[in-house]
């Protein structure tokens, strides 16, 4: 990324050409021969059931028997068939629920931006319990990125989602995990309801924690990424990522680590994904996106990690032994959609409201599904190339200003933006929420 006098001015070229050089794999080692892929728009299946809430969805579905469940800006947590897509419950807290529930018995456990955690029956969707933090916000400051006016205080428009809640039983005992604008790493007692310990960053924690072994790691928006004892909450190593501390845009992290054998897949805000010892903390390798924010967790198959890009529509296979690149598929927008790995394909979104199925073995797209807002505004929204293209977009706004960005997002919002990582059940059927305020269930072809 081009660093400018004015950091936002080098955001929004990202945003406007994403960079179509070959990347360098990592720090240690050269990139082997790169692909760039188009992806194909033959359609991947048929919809199944779509269900309307009343406003934008980012955060993924969770799934119980015939239950799905999701949670949407509208401030309500859904429990929906997942058979027929008829309502079975809604509840509704006090702010948006930009979180993924979590399952436990016949409970179901959300986060909401309005500071509390709620514990809700699974079946009938009434309150059990609940549980308020020192408060929830959004990452912001003045001037944000550099964005005009510099007296105005922004809050981040790509700060989409807060920390869903993780369960770890052991024995009778069960414990509740989850991150927190007030900058804590929250763990409830979740038979007795209480607070068992709480750590505290010097930043906002809306990724995902991951558990492993006796750990827990979460990385938090003052770059530092975590290891905590999972009883006790204390400190066991923590990792220095790159800190923007002009603009505050190249920092921070929104994606869930992944741990498998001995090391932490993590990608970060900074333009870098890491992989580093689970004991220790010490870094095996980095890879460069040159400026592209790395915000979706990492899926790992077979010996490679896979891994997605924001600013440059990328999505990236990588040796997951030394980092090498060994292809990358361009997509048609912001990538904030965590893949699934099911058999050698991988199902993701993108920000323009495409769907994909990948076939790893080969790098290619099988096919793909537009939302049903992309459909209806492509040719309205989209450049000529059909891809989300910032300028293009904005027209002849000012690009400095804050509020040019958030009238931008504004439409891209209108393609049906798929935000959320997919869920697919035993049956094959693939669940995801989009901006559009769907819940969308498609049956995949032959």
């Amino acid at each position: 990324m081009m660093r400018l006098y004015f950091p936002a001015i080098a955001f929004f070229i990202a945003c406007i050409q994403p960079n179509l050089q070959k990347d360098k794999a990592v720090i240690l080692n050269e990139p082997t021969t790169i692909k760039t892929l188009k992806p194909v728009q033959t359609e991947l299946g048929q919809l199944k059931w779509r269900f309307k809430t009343e406003a934008k969805l980012f955060a993924s579905p969770t799934i119980l028997n015939d239950c799905i469940y999701v949670g949407g800006e509208d401030k309500k947590v859904y429990s929906i068939n997942r058979k027929t897509g008829e309502l079975i419950w809604s509840f509704a807290t006090g702010g948006a629920v930009n979180s993924s529930p979590a399952i436990h018995g016949n409970m179901v456990y959300a986060t909401s931006s309005d500071g509390s955690f709620y514990a809700l029956d699974a079946s009938t969707g009434k309150l059990k319990w609940k549980f308020k933090t020192e408060g929830e916000k959004k990452v912001g400051l003045k001037g944000l990125w550099g964005m005009l006016s510099t007296n105005l205080y922004m809050e981040d428009p790509y700060d989409l989602y807060i920390s869903s809640p993780v369960v770890l039983k052991k024995g009778k005992k069960a414990t509740v995990y989850f991150g927190s604008g007030d900058g804590y790493l929250y763990a409830l007692n979740v038979n007795s309801h209480h607070l068992k310990w709480k750590f505290k960053t010097a930043g906002v924690i809306h990724a995902t924690p991951a558990l492993d072994q006796n750990k827990i790691y979460v990385g938090s928006w003052d770059s530092y990424f975590y290891a905590l004892d999972q009883e006790s909450g204390k400190l066991i190593w923590k990792y220095k990522t790159g800190e923007d501390k002009k603009a505050h845009l190249m920092e921070g992290f929104q994606a869930t680590a992944v741990i498998k054998d001995g090391l932490i897949f993590v990608g970060c805000r900074d333009g870098f994904f890491y992989v580093l010892d689970s004991e220790k903390g010490k870094l095996k390798w980095k890879y460069d996106a040159h400026g592209s924010w790395i915000v979706t967790t990492a899926a790992l198959k077979d010996g490679n990690v896979y891994i997605t890009t924001s600013d440059s529509y990328l999505f990236i296979a990588l040796n997951a032994n030394t980092g090498i690149e060994k292809y990358r598929i361009k997509t048609c927008g912001y990538n904030f959609s965590s893949s699934v790995i099911i058999g050698n394909h991988a199902y993701f979104g993108d920000f323009s409201g495409l769907f994909y199925n990948i076939d790893l073995l080969s790098g290619q797209v099988n096919n793909t599904f537009e939302t049903h807002a992309r459909k209806m505004y492509k040719r309205e929204i989209l450049d000529t190339n059909s891809r989300l293209n910032f300028k293009h977009t904005a027209g002849k706004k000012d690009l400095m200003l804050y509020q040019t960005t958030l009238d931008v997002m504004k439409q891209f919002y209108r393609l049906g933006s798929i935000a959320s990582a997919p869920v697919i059940a035993a049956d094959g059927i693939i669940y995801f929420s989009s901006a559009d305020g769907y819940l969308y269930a498609l049956k995949p072809g032959k």
